[in-house]
């Protein structure tokens, strides 16, 4: 992927973090937040969401051995209490505290999205950065694997709900277990967990 801003940042003689999320969409299970600072080029970094399963899985431990990192989940009882929005950028906050301790000199920190975490002295939201620097396409992988293989050791608690396969997103099959079965403990209360029907169905 092309790495300009990333690229520019490091010229002026600043440490760059990427931090991007995974799971704010879904209806259960926690969004999970990674921060990372590459030491060394990683071959391969898109967006996740452009990846295969298998791609990202290969990519997440060059990742870790090419970069300081941290990942840091943030559980539905704290997206209930926060709201989704102030929960991710808490979330955020924290695995990028966890980096930036690390790191001397300084430092920037690139977040995913159009909201600052307003919590350290250089900052910039970027729409679309995983697909702009390899800092946040590499805070994506490693947020969408970690999350990914929370919710697989969940379906084993809760088969029922085919969460190895959606993930916990709102799918008809989650619903149609949410009807049937109700929320788990993992479920956010918060959301929305009875589908709406659609427009023509209310005629």
């Amino acid at each position: 992927m092309r790495d300009d801003i990333d690229t520019r940042y490091r010229a002026a003689g600043l440490a760059v973090i990427g931090v991007d999320e995974a799971g704010r969409g879904p209806l259960c299970g926690p969004v999970v937040v990674a921060a990372v600072h590459l030491l060394s080029p990683v071959a391969g970094l898109d967006d996740s969401k452009k990846l295969t399963e298998k791609q990202r899985e290969k990519l997440a431990p060059l990742i870790m051995q090419h970069s300081v990192w941290q990942v840091y989940s943030v559980l539905p009882e704290v997206i209930d209490r926060k709201n989704i929005l102030h929960a991710t950028l808490w979330g955020m906050g924290r695995a990028a505290a966890k980096v930036h301790e690390k790191l001397a000199g300084e430092k920037i920190v690139l977040i995913d999205g159009n909201r600052l975490i307003k919590r350290f002295l250089r900052e910039e939201a970027i729409v679309k950065g995983d697909g702009k620097s390899a800092s946040i396409a590499a805070a994506s992988i490693l947020a969408k694997v970690h999350r990914d293989r929370i919710m697989i050791r969940w379906a084993l608690l809760y088969p029922q709900y085919g969460l190895a396969e959606h993930k916990g997103y709102p799918t008809d099959s989650h619903y149609a277990a949410l009807a049937q079965f109700g929320p788990t403990p993992i479920h956010r209360r918060s959301f929305r967990l009875v589908k709406q029907p659609e427009q023509g169905d209310l005629f």
